[in-house]
């Protein structure tokens, strides 16, 4: 598709200090997973039967595992997927499972369970005013969708549920006073421990959480509005957090409103690393985006809302820095005009997803 704004492919490269490998990324509206190469050259792709419900990534075998958005019980919510596809480096699908809740994010377990985030609908009134925080009477339909985290074997079979109406104390994480009570809490994150504890990521209420896969019990937590909200949270392998905080709370607009990747010691919450735009507002995605800690110790950044993939240095240097150029062409109810993208990430050439693969 050819490009809207000529600003667009590699920028700039750095061959000596940049991450070598293959970028995978999926344009929000497109019906595309697109490969490309440190010089932007797109080697392979996966089409995809509808809209991406946000994200996709490569599984250590090299299938790519995807959420596709079905049209069934549609809440009318974002990041909606439903049908989670499996699919071989030559595009057939080797494995499927549909929930037509599910949402945002999802991820492969070692074991081959895949972990899951998806919507229960309440409508019951009982349990709709027990819901703390946002705006009063901004239900949705009369409705609070609220988060679980399901695990589901390879035939699909749930074998390990955690409900937010079950399993946590929501007075301790109230929605913020400004959100629409439509969803508790706009969950936008799972991602997996290596111990098998399960972290979860909530936008509406500003908090992100580690949940004990055993006890089900919340074992940590950060609730910090000044990061104004973020997305992609993981555990890095020296047990620290890295984050995408997107700096776009309502409480914190300004002069200095920006993006940050911000790397914290979950021991006592403190930062040990981050990155942020000089000027700050040069470096600014208010929704979507991720960031990912590469081997060599760089960071591959995702600034979602501009569709601009960038790698940094520990000293904040960039070394790599490419703008989509596949912008939605045609009228999308959400994405028309927009190169957006969720989240990338980059496979060395010797990486079991990559090796073998590629001439």
């Amino acid at each position: 598709m050819p490009a809207i704004d000529p600003r667009v492919g590699v920028l700039q490269h750095n061959t000596d200090k940049s991450t070598r490998g293959y970028t995978l990324f999926t344009p929000l509206g497109l019906y595309n997973t697109y490969l490309i190469d440190m010089d932007g050259k797109v080697v392979h792709q996966w089409d995809l039967p509808n809209d991406v419900g946000n994200h996709a990534y490569l599984l250590e075998n090299g299938n790519l595992l995807v959420a596709i958005r079905t049209e069934d019980k549609d809440p009318h919510l974002p990041a909606k997927g439903g049908h989670l596809i499996e699919f071989d480096w030559d595009g057939n699908i080797v494995w499927e499972h549909i929930d037509h809740m599910q949402h945002h994010d999802f991820r492969r377990k070692s074991n081959g369970n895949t972990v899951y985030a998806a919507w229960t609908k309440q409508t019951d009134p009982a349990v709709i005013k027990s819901i703390p925080g946002g705006i009063k009477g901004t239900e949705h339909e009369g409705a609070i969708y609220t988060d679980v985290i399901r695990e589901i074997d390879p035939t699909g079979k749930i074998v390990w549920e955690w409900d937010v109406l079950k399993d946590m104390d929501m007075d301790q994480f109230p929605l913020d006073p400004t959100v629409f009570r439509r969803e508790y809490a706009h969950a936008n994150t799972i991602a997996t421990c290596p111990n098998g504890d399960v972290i979860i990521n909530w936008r509406f209420n500003n908090t992100m959480a580690m949940i004990d896969h055993q006890s089900k019990k919340i074992k940590w937590s950060l609730n910090d509005i000044e990061y104004g909200q973020h997305h992609d949270v993981q555990m890095l392998e020296n047990g620290n957090i890295l984050f995408f905080a997107n700096g776009a709370d309502v409480h914190i607009h300004g002069p200095e409103t920006g993006s940050q990747v911000v790397e914290i010691d979950p021991s006592n919450n403190k930062e040990v690393w981050s990155y942020c735009g000089s000027p700050r507002r040069s470096f600014v995605s208010w929704f979507i985006s991720g960031c990912q800690r590469l081997p060599t110790g760089n960071t591959l950044i995702c600034e979602g809302l501009w569709g601009r993939l960038f790698e940094v240095t520990p000293e904040k240097e960039i070394v790599w820095e490419y703008v989509s150029p596949f912008f939605v062409e045609y009228d999308h109810p959400a994405y028309t005009g927009t190169n957006i993208i969720f989240r990338c990430y980059r496979y060395a050439s010797n990486s079991p997803q990559i090796r073998d693969r590629l001439p």
